[in-house]
């Protein structure tokens, strides 16, 4: 299994940026998938959205509701990260991740975000 994501960069707040995480080597028995970021200095991911497969809807971080929106394509085996109405505070490297059945787990490269003022 292995997780590449594409979409980062520079922009300015009050813009929008769409990441997006292509999964090769679908594993069977997917339950969540979700993305995480890790802000300039921190040494911890922090959760930004999630989704449990045949559950409820995505869930997101308080500091990230009403603007970020995760989707999935199931068919081309992508699921989307859509950032509206960034802020400076949403800089941060943003990692893609999978969970399946016996605690499996995989993480993206991770991709660059900066929101400029």
């Amino acid at each position: 299994v292995q997780l590449v994501e594409s979409g980062g960069g520079l922009v300015q707040a009050g813009g929008s940026l769409r990441l997006s995480c292509f999964i090769s080597g679908m594993p069977a028995s997917l339950n969540r998938m979700g993305w995480y970021r890790q802000g300039p200095g921190i040494n911890q991911r922090d959760l930004v959205a999630t989704l449990t497969l045949g559950g409820s809807a995505p869930t997101y971080a308080d500091s990230v509701k009403g603007r970020f929106t995760l989707s999935r394509d199931n068919a081309k085996n992508i699921f989307y990260l859509e950032m509206n109405n960034l802020k400076p505070e949403d800089t941060a490297v943003y990692y893609c991740n999978i969970g399946w059945a016996l605690r499996g787990q995989a993480w993206g490269q991770g991709t660059q975000v900066t929101v400029s003022t």
